[in-house]
């Protein structure tokens, strides 16, 4: 917490540039856990939309959150009030509805838990330790009773319990310059806390766009946990991790005697061995699965694609993709509810550069 009020407040306060508030910082500070890997992160305002967090690591992984306005008990944006930063205003492609900004994401984390209520129960931390990575002669989940294994056990609101303290939150920001100031209450009776973190100018981020044109493989699994419990399985020491696929009517098509090649493998590889997993062409499994490419081999570093289980933990379904280059996009959807009932949809996303030849030998 050492770099809470480290900017004095000015004797004139500026009007802010945003104001927005919510009930419960749960949700929120759960989206932003999700990319907590790395303390640098870049945060961007947008008017109408919301807010982009993103970090990166080693050049490889970019992982980005996306809070959108309607998360917000309150959201106002004032654009007249919008004073870009010297190193913004040369930018070509300067957006007046927009403002970002770099900050220790670590920091802001912990200010939204200054109470400890901005944390998940811890029930839905282990909820999945001890379950099995379902294999073809395994028994069925009904069989093994197991109730948590449904698609909706992993659902962001189940966490939650009705009887818990909660901490709201009111989030200004005067533009660049001012620290992003945070009004925190436990309940509406509880003690009250403001904490100002230091804000600075925005770094360009890794650029890696997605080329929806050229992509060589789609998978949406109906529920993140098929993911999750297979990445969770393997062994810590692995070094790289490969995505194995094949089409649909490739694999359909094997003889007999000659042994069928997978639809899709997660293979892990360390200084101990390797570990396969398959996944059958089941619908309450894979609720999509197409591929372009026949043998579609690519490797990526496990340390880079274990980054993804925290927001995996949170996520209902995950959509994987790959392009012919090898760049990988995971998008987790998480469940946010709504100020005024009901349920939005918010998500996370991952992007992977692929090992090169001579380092995945």
């Amino acid at each position: 917490m050492s770099q809470l009020m480290s900017q004095p407040s000015q004797p004139d306060k500026a009007k802010p540039l945003l104001t927005a508030s919510v009930h419960d910082v749960r949700y929120f500070a759960s989206l932003l856990r999700g990319i907590g890997f790395s303390n640098r992160a870049s945060m961007r305002f947008t008017a109408g939309s919301g807010i982009t967090v993103t970090v990166e690591e080693a050049r490889t992984l970019l992982a980005t959150s996306y809070v959108y306005a309607d998360h917000f008990d309150e959201w106002a944006f004032d654009v007249d009030n919008l004073q870009a930063a010297p190193s913004q205003l040369s930018a070509p492609d300067f957006d007046r509805h927009a403002t970002s900004f770099e900050i220790p994401l670590n920091t802001l984390l912990e200010c939204l838990n200054i109470f400890g209520t901005a944390n998940m129960s811890s029930s839905s931390s282990t909820g999945s330790k001890h379950k099995q990575w379902r294999r073809a002669d395994d028994a069925s989940d009904d069989e093994r009773g197991d109730d948590t294994r449904r698609p909706n056990a992993n659902r962001i609101d189940q966490h939650f319990g009705g009887n818990e303290k909660r901490t709201s939150m009111r989030l200004t920001y005067a533009g660049p310059g001012h620290p992003l100031t945070l009004v925190l209450a436990e309940d509406s009776s509880g003690p009250t806390t403001t904490c100002e973190i230091s804000t600075f100018d925005s770094e360009p981020n890794l650029e890696l766009p997605f080329d929806a044109e050229q992509t060589a493989l789609k998978i949406i699994f109906k529920s993140s946990f098929w993911l999750r419990d297979a990445l969770s399985e393997l062994d810590p020491s692995c070094e790289k991790i490969t995505l194995i696929a094949n089409p649909v009517a490739y694999v359909q098509s094997a003889h007999r005697g000659i042994p069928a090649k997978p639809l899709f493998r997660i293979q892990g590889t360390g200084a101990f061995g390797s570990t396969e997993m398959d996944y059958p062409n089941d619908r309450e499994v894979l609720e999509t699965f197409e591929c372009s490419r026949s043998m579609l081999d690519i490797s990526y570093r496990f340390a880079h694609i274990s980054r993804t289980l925290r927001a995996l933990q949170n996520s209902t379904k995950t959509s994987l993709r790959l392009e012919q280059e090898g760049l990988l996009s995971l998008q987790f959807l998480v469940p946010v509810p709504r100020p005024r009932g009901g349920m939005s949809d918010s998500f996370i996303e991952f992007r992977c550069l692929a090992l090169d030849d001579d380092v995945a030998q």
